[in-house]
């Protein structure tokens, strides 16, 4: 298996930055696009545990749009053959006293890049 092939690290990178930018304008249109459209999809948040695309959906819906602006403080994007990423990152919200980390996987689908799992923690 090859890791981190140019191309693909590339094409990851770019869905990672589109759904950062979504997720922090509230764009929930996009941030939906992205995660893929599964029972078997899973989000971890910092107060919720949300099982199948149905509930992340129903989640974005109702979050408020307020107090989403963050800065990211380290991103690692991991390829593994084609298909199969991982993004990692440490982030600060704007005037939040707590770093946090959010882990996602991404999966290729015939639609694209889409998040599969996906795990949000405060630190502290």
């Amino acid at each position: 298996m090859e890791i981190n092939l140019p191309q693909v690290v590339a094409e990851v990178t770019a869905a990672f930055e589109r759904y950062e930018a979504a997720l922090v304008s509230n764009d929930v249109a996009v941030l939906d696009e992205l995660f893929w459209q599964s029972p078997h999809t899973l989000r971890y948040g910092a107060t919720e545990n949300l099982y199948g695309y149905d509930a992340i959906q129903a989640f974005r819906a109702g979050r408020p749009s307020a107090g989403l602006e963050r800065r990211l403080l380290k991103t690692v994007i991991t390829t593994y053959g084609h298909d199969f990423a991982t993004a990692n990152v440490e982030f600060q919200r704007t005037g939040g006293a707590k770093p946090g980390r959010q882990s996602q996987t991404w999966m290729r689908t015939a639609d694209g890049w889409r998040v599969v799992s996906a795990h949000v923690s405060l630190l502290g």
